[in-house]
C-alpha cells in the first residue's frame, strides 16, 4: 500500500449511508489531491495519515483511493487554524480561531487541552467561553477514541459522537461489555449497527445473547411500523433469516428457546386467540388491554346532561343538521362517545355545539388533540384553549432522576373536568390513548373525534378505526356535506377518492390537475409553481403558505431531492444568511424545517414544523420557531440534536397528519407506484384548505384512487372489545 498525509480542503462529495466520501486534500509538499474511499465523515481542517492505492477515473483524473485511515492533529498554523474554524469545536469560529493561532501559534491546541484558562489572554474570549472551547475539544479528542475503537469492528465515524454522548468516557467499556445496548439506548443505532460489533467481537452466530437482542429488536421495529404485536411464526420467521450466516444457521428451536425464556422473565406477553399465538411486549399487551376494560366502563355508563336545547344553540349562531343533532344527544346521555367523518362534514361544528351545551349545564370542559398544530386549530375553531395530549397531561420530568420524563396525570391525580374532547384522533396512537384514560377521572364524559378514512397514527395502534370496527362503542357517522363544502372542489374530490371514485380535474378554482409523466418535468412544474406561480398568481407566501406533500423519501420526486431543489430555490444562500452544515443538510436562516423524533422535553413531536430564527455557526446553536396556541414558540436546539430536524419544504404524507396548508402541490407519478394507495391520496388532498395541485399522470392517479389496500396492522384492540360486550 502507498502512503498520503494531507489536511482537508473540501468535501465535494459524501454519502452518509455508505460512508463514500471524495475529498480534496492539500498534502505536506502543497499538491492538491483528490482522495475517494469508505471513511467517516472528516472536516475541512482535519488532518489525515492514508494508506491506500492510487488510481487513474476516465472522467477525473488521478485520485488516491484510501483503504486505512487515521486522524492526526494538525502540525502548521494554517492547519491548525482551519481545523478550530472548521465548526467542530463549540465558540470558535473563523474569527476566533485566527486570533488563538496569531497568539498561540503551533501550541494552540496544547494550550486549550492543559491550560484552557490562557484563552482568556485572547481578546473576546472570557471564562465561559474558554471553558466552552476546553470541553469540546476533549469531546472531539474522545469521539475520536471511539471512532477508532468502532473503526477496529468495521463500523465509521457516524454514530461515534452520538454514543459519546450516551455513555461519556464509559463508551468503550460499555460498548464491550454489551454492545446490543446500543440498539436500545442511542437514537438513529439500529440492532444491525449493534449486531455488527458484537459479530466482529467474536459472539456466535447463534449466541442465547444475541437471539433475545433480535427478538426485541424486530418487536420494536414492528411497533415502529404500527404493529402492537407479531404473529410467533412470523416473528420467529424474521429472526431466523436475519440471523443466519454461511457459516451458521439459526434454528428456529433455538428462537423459540430465547422466546420463551423471554415470556418467562415477562418482558414479552405470548397469547393464544382465534388459533393464532401472538408476540407482544409487556407494556404494550398491558396498554391494549386495558383500553379495552376502560373503554368498554366509559360505553357503558350514564352521565345525562339535559335537555338539549337545539334552539339555544342555532340563536348563538350553531346550526347542526339531523346527523349533527343525533351525535349531540348521543354525547349528551353517554359517558363515551366517538364521533367520525370525512371533510366538510361539520366535526368542528359538533364540537363547538357539544361545548357550548356542556358548559350551559355547568361542566368543566378540557379540549385537546394529539400535535400543536391540531391543538391550535382546534383553539381557533372553539375560541377555547385546546393543548396537546401531552401538556393535558403534564409530561414533565421525574422529580429525583436525571433524564427521566413521565405523565403526572394518573389514576392517582386525575384531570379536574367533566368532559374531554379529543380532536384529529386518527392520529392518537395506543400508548398515549392508554395514558389519556388512566387520567379520565370517574364521571367524566370523553368524546372522541376524527376520521377514520385517514392514515392511521405513526405510533402503534390503529386505535379510532378498531374502536369504530368493534362495535362496542357508540359512534356517530357524519356524512352530509354543508352547502359552503359542497361548492369545494377539495371536498367534493375528497370524497370522491374515498369512495373510490376519480376526482373531477377540470372547471374549478380550487383543485387543478397538471399533465406530466417525465419526473424530471415534473420536478421542474414544482419548483415553478412554489416560486413562481402561485406566489404571483394566487399570492400566496411560497414558504409558509405552499406545502409540497410526496409519497415517498427516495427518488427524483422523493421528500430528500425535493427539499434539495426547494431550499435552493426558495431560501438561496447569501452572506447575511448563517448557516450550519449537519451531515449531508446544511441548515439556514429562514429555513423550513420538520421535528422527526418526540421530544418530551423540549414539547416538540414528530411531524411539527417550524422556521430557523438564529443560527450560531459557531458553537452549532440553533433556534427554530413552531406555532403553539399562544403564538410562534422558540426551541432551542445544540449541535447534538440537529438530527431531529429536517429540512421541510416537502413533506412525506404520512408526516403531514394533523396540519392544514392553505396549498397543497403532489406529484402523482407512476414512479411511486409501490406507495399509489386510496388513503394516502385522501390524506393528502384533505391537507389542503383553499388549493390542491396534483402534478403527473392520470394513470397513477387511477392507480391511487382504486387501490384501496388499507395498511394491515396487527392489534387485538377491535377483538378485545367485540368478545367483551
Amino acid at each position: 500500500m502507498q502512503s498520503l498525509e494531507g489536511t482537508i480542503e473540501r468535501i465535494t462529495y459524501y454519502n452518509d449511508e455508505t460512508l463514500f466520501m471524495v475529498a480534496r486534500v492539500r498534502t505536506d509538499d502543497e499538491r492538491l489531491v483528490t482522495v475517494i474511499g469508505n471513511m467517516p465523515r472528516f472536516n475541512v481542517g482535519e488532518r489525515l495519515s492514508l494508506q491506500g492505492e492510487w488510481v487513474q477515473h476516465k472522467d477525473f483524473g488521478l485520485q488516491f483511493k484510501a483503504a486505512r485511515y487515521e486522524l492526526d492533529a494538525p502540525h502548521t498554523e494554517k492547519g491548525i487554524r482551519n481545523f478550530l474554524a472548521s465548526g467542530l469545536i463549540r465558540g470558535v469560529g473563523p474569527a476566533t480561531a485566527e486570533k488563538i493561532v496569531a497568539h498561540f501559534g503551533l501550541d494552540a491546541l496544547q494550550v486549550i487541552t492543559a491550560t484552557p484558562e490562557r484563552l482568556c489572554e485572547v481578546d473576546g474570549i472570557g471564562e465561559k467561553k474558554a471553558k466552552m472551547i476546553a470541553e469540546s475539544l476533549k469531546e472531539r479528542q474522545e469521539v475520536m477514541k471511539v471512532m477508532a475503537f468502532l473503526q477496529s469492528y468495521g463500523v465509521g465515524i457516524g454514530y461515534a459522537a452520538r454514543i459519546y454522548r450516551r455513555y461519556g468516557e464509559e463508551t468503550i467499556a460499555k460498548v464491550s461489555e454489551n454492545p446490543y445496548r446500543l440498539a436500545e439506548e442511542v437514537f438513529g443505532v439500529g440492532f444491525k449497527t449493534a449486531d455488527k460489533i458484537a459479530l466482529a467481537m467474536g459472539l456466535a452466530a447463534n449466541s442465547p445473547h444475541r437471539i433475545r437482542a433480535a427478538i426485541v429488536f424486530y418487536l420494536n421495529e414492528a411497533q415502529e411500523q404500527g404493529h402492537v404485536y407479531l404473529p410467533k411464526p412470523e416473528l420467529i420467521k424474521r429472526i431466523c433469516e436475519a440471523l443466519s450466516t454461511a457459516d451458521a444457521q439459526v434454528t428456529e428451536e433455538q428462537v423459540l428457546q430465547q422466546l420463551n425464556r423471554l415470556v418467562q422473565g415477562r418482558q414479552l406477553i405470548l397469547e393464544e386467540a382465534e388459533g393464532e399465538e401472538a408476540v407482544f411486549t409487556a407494556p404494550l399487551y398491558h396498554a391494549e388491554c386495558y383500553v379495552a376494560k376502560r373503554l368498554l366502563s366509559l360505553a357503558e355508563s350514564r352521565l345525562a346532561v339535559g335537555p338539549v336545547n337545539f334552539a339555544g344553540l342555532e340563536a348563538g349562531g350553531i346550526s347542526l343538521a339531523e346527523e349533527q343533532r343525533q351525535a349531540v344527544r348521543q354525547a349528551a346521555e353517554a359517558g363515551l362517545l366517538v364521533i367520525t367523518g370525512g371533510p366538510g362534514t361539520g366535526k368542528t361544528t359538533t364540537i363547538r355545539a357539544l361545548l357550548a351545551l356542556f358548559q350551559q349545564n355547568g361542566l368543566e370542559v378540557l379540549l385537546a388533540a394529539p400535535t400543536g398544530r391540531a391543538a391550535k386549530r382546534m383553539t381557533e375553531a372553539t375560541g377555547m384553549e385546546a393543548k396537546t395530549i401531552h401538556r393535558l397531561l403534564e409530561y414533565a420530568p421525574v422529580q429525583g432522576e436525571a433524564s427521566g420524563f413521565a405523565f403526572q396525570r394518573t389514576e392517582e391525580r386525575p384531570l379536574e373536568a367533566h368532559a374531554v374532547i379529543i380532536d384529529e384522533m386518527s392520529m392518537v396512537d395506543l400508548p398515549l390513548f392508554y395514558h389519556l384514560l388512566r387520567a379520565i377521572p370517574a364521571g367524566c364524559k370523553l368524546i372522541l373525534v376524527g376520521d377514520m378514512d385517514q392514515l392511521p397514527s405513526v405510533g402503534p395502534g390503529n386505535v379510532l378505526r378498531d374502536i369504530i370496527a368493534s362495535g362496542a362503542v357508540p359512534a356517530v357517522r357524519l356524512q352530509h356535506i354543508f352547502r359552503q363544502s359542497a361548492h369545494s372542489m377539495i371536498v367534493s374530490n375528497a370524497h370522491a377518492v374515498n369512495c373510490g371514485r376519480m376526482p373531477r380535474l377540470r372547471g374549478s378554482e380550487d383543485f387543478f390537475f397538471l399533465q406530466e409523466d417525465e419526473p424530471e418535468k415534473v420536478l421542474q412544474l414544482i419548483l415553478d409553481l412554489c416560486c413562481r406561480r402561485l406566489p404571483q398568481f394566487k399570492n400566496k407566501d411560497p414558504i409558509d403558505d405552499i406545502q409540497v406533500l410526496t409519497p415517498m423519501r427516495r427518488t427524483v420526486l422523493g421528500v430528500d431531492n425535493l427539499n434539495h431543489h426547494l431550499q435552493k430555490t426558495l431560501n438561496p444562500g447569501a452572506p447575511q444568511k448563517t448557516e450550519l452544515r449537519h451531515g449531508a443538510v446544511t441548515f439556514r436562516l429562514g429555513d423550513k424545517v420538520m421535528q422527526i423524533r418526540n421530544n418530551y422535553q423540549k414539547e416538540v413531536f414528530n411531524g411539527d414544523v417550524g422556521r430557523i430564527t438564529y443560527i450560531n455557526s459557531d458553537d452549532g446553536e440553533m433556534f427554530v420557531a413552531f406555532p403553539d396556541v399562544g403564538g410562534p414558540r422558540e426551541v432551542i436546539y445544540d449541535q447534538t440534536e440537529l438530527d431531529e430536524l429536517v429540512l421541510a419544504y416537502a413533506t412525506s404524507v404520512h408526516k403531514s397528519q394533523g396540519s392544514e396548508y392553505p396549498v397543497v402541490v403532489m406529484p402523482v407519478v407512476t414512479q411511486h407506484f409501490i406507495m399509489l394507495q386510496r388513503n394516502l391520496l385522501y390524506t393528502a388532498i384533505t391537507r389542503a384548505k383553499e388549493l390542491v395541485v396534483l402534478i403527473g399522470t392520470k394513470k397513477a392517479l387511477a392507480i391511487a384512487v382504486h387501490n384501496n389496500k388499507v395498511e394491515t396492522r396487527y392489534t387485538r384492540l377491535a377483538a378485545r372489545l367485540a368478545n367483551c360486550r
